[in-house]
């Protein structure tokens, strides 16, 4: 009898702070959706492989070498064009909590242009009262829609010109969207919505270039 009554307190003691640790990963994501977000920078910039800073001079399609781009002109022929770089993204906790979130749920888009989506799966935590935490996130598109549809075309171009870095560039601006993702006893909890902000890409924001 005594066995299993000590069985059944330590089965109630692990239920209770399993719990516990439940209602703590959610005021963590909460606190998460209170963060300040900022674009930083932005790096490792390839177009069909090739290195972004090749295209700064572009101001239309017809601008395009592909005599002198091989690459391009077949990822056009296979209407693949990736374009992948790296945002730098900076989150700032004003709250005296920590914030923290297993995964993120992130959109790019151009405009009214989704560009980049999916998802980052790591531990990703924000102290209170430690400056901005900076993460980088790697993203990967097929632009041929972009390139091929005359209605987005020049804003993509004048997109690939600003992040070559060139100064005298027509703003672009990015729309970011950020979902903070909980994993709990192998279920997805998502925060409600999406985190939404604007940044305009300028020159000063990329970085590894010539300027």
């Amino acid at each position: 009898m005594k066995k299993t009554l000590y069985i059944v307190a330590v089965l109630a003691v692990v239920s209770l702070l399993s719990a516990c640790g439940v209602s703590k990963q959610v005021s963590e994501a909460k606190t998460f959706g209170e963060c300040k977000y900022d674009l930083a920078s932005i790096d490792s910039v390839y177009l069909a492989g090739i290195s972004i800073q090749e295209f700064r001079d572009i101001k239309s399609i017809s601008d395009f070498d592909l005599a002198k781009y091989p690459k391009l002109g077949l990822a056009l022929l296979r209407k693949d064009i990736p374009l992948n770089l790296r945002v730098n993204l900076d989150i700032t906790n004003p709250t005296r909590k920590r914030a923290a979130v297993n995964q993120i749920e992130y959109k790019v888009l151009l405009s009214k242009n989704e560009i980049f989506n999916g998802y980052l799966s790591r531990l990703i935590e924000v102290m209170p009262g430690t400056g901005s935490t900076r993460v980088p996130i790697q993203l990967k598109a097929n632009v041929y829609d972009l390139v091929s549809n005359n209605e987005t075309r020049d804003e993509l171009i004048n997109m690939i010109s600003a992040l070559s870095g060139k100064k005298d560039t027509d703003p672009t601006k990015f729309v970011v969207k950020v979902k903070p993702t909980l994993d709990l006893a192998g279920k997805s909890l998502n925060y409600p919505g999406y985190i939404t902000f604007e940044k305009a890409i300028t020159a000063e924001m990329i970085t590894g270039v010539s300027k």
